[in-house]
């Protein structure tokens, strides 16, 4: 029995799949790019038109963008399951752990429009920094005090015209698919401005595009869980450190429901990466 087949047909599965992936890549980014292009100008037109005190409309359209990019990668299967807000100007502070630079157009496929806070470097970038600025996302400078009160009072402005938003508590994307320490600005501005804070859970985005690599992963399901609303009713910024660890253990204990494992192996403050690590959420 010739033993060098098997290695010799692993080397030809292996770079067949790496040609496939390269290709739907590049059909993918390609279709982004245009997209892109295209939502330029008619986000532009419809920004002229809104005239919503926090362009809710526009904001609307540019979510809209996400979700077509979503729809033109055939590796990504968006599930999104939970308690869907029954009154889209009902503000919450929406936070969501953070897997992926896919996290933001699979996100944006929930049925509401929230004002991203996001690092300032994405604002700078052509075409998707200037969509940004025209939907009336918020950016933020975290090295600068500055630039942190100008975010949060445009974001206390965003909440009292009951327009919901979106951060990302970890400030970055994980790493490994755990999921790390919650920054507690999102949960001292839920409190100040007494609106409750609405977690989501996403899990299965980690292989969607993953860190360093401009290829997308193999096809793979996402579950986008949106949880029960946390009420801030009563709390002062004295209570921000507590709710956001709150908060985090019911987006971990769902991330590890969805994943099948010990809530303890996707937490970074306590486990190491479990078994099924972030390899096994969402298939």
């Amino acid at each position: 029995m010739d033993h060098s087949v098997e290695p010799q047909a692993q080397a030809d599965s292996s770079r067949d799949s790496l040609l496939r992936s390269t290709v739907r890549s590049l059909w993918v980014w390609l279709s982004v790019s245009l997209l892109i292009l295209f939502w330029l100008p008619l986000l532009a037109v419809i920004r002229l038109f809104d005239r919503d005190p926090v362009h809710y409309v526009t904001g609307l359209w540019f979510r809209r963008l996400g979700r077509m990019m979503t729809k033109v990668n055939p590796s990504w299967r968006l599930n999104i399951e939970g308690e869907i807000p029954s009154n889209p100007r009902n503000p919450y502070v929406v936070v969501s752990n953070h897997q992926s630079m896919a996290d933001i157009p699979l996100l944006s496929n929930l049925p509401w429009e929230m004002k991203w806070i996001a690092k300032i470097e994405l604002f700078r970038l052509p075409y998707l920094g200037w969509l940004m600025k025209l939907a009336g996302d918020i950016p933020v400078d975290r090295g600068n005090r500055r630039s942190g009160a100008a975010m949060l009072f445009r974001s206390l402005h965003a909440l009292s015209m009951h327009c919901s938003v979106m951060f990302f508590p970890e400030g970055t994307r994980s790493p490994d698919g755990r999921v790390w320490r919650f920054n507690e600005g999102a949960f001292h501005l839920a409190i100040r401005a007494q609106v409750p804070v609405l977690p989501v859970a996403v899990e299965g985005s980690y292989h969607c595009l993953p860190k360093k690599s401009w290829r997308f992963g193999p096809p793979h399901t996402v579950r986008i869980r949106v949880l029960a609303p946390v009420s801030t009713s009563g709390l002062t910024a004295a209570d921000a450190s507590g709710l956001a660890l709150r908060v985090r253990d019911r987006i971990i204990r769902e991330v590890a429901s969805i994943r099948g494992v010990d809530p303890a192996g996707i937490d970074c403050l306590t486990g190491s990466v479990s078994s099924a690590g972030a390899v096994g959420g969402g298939q």
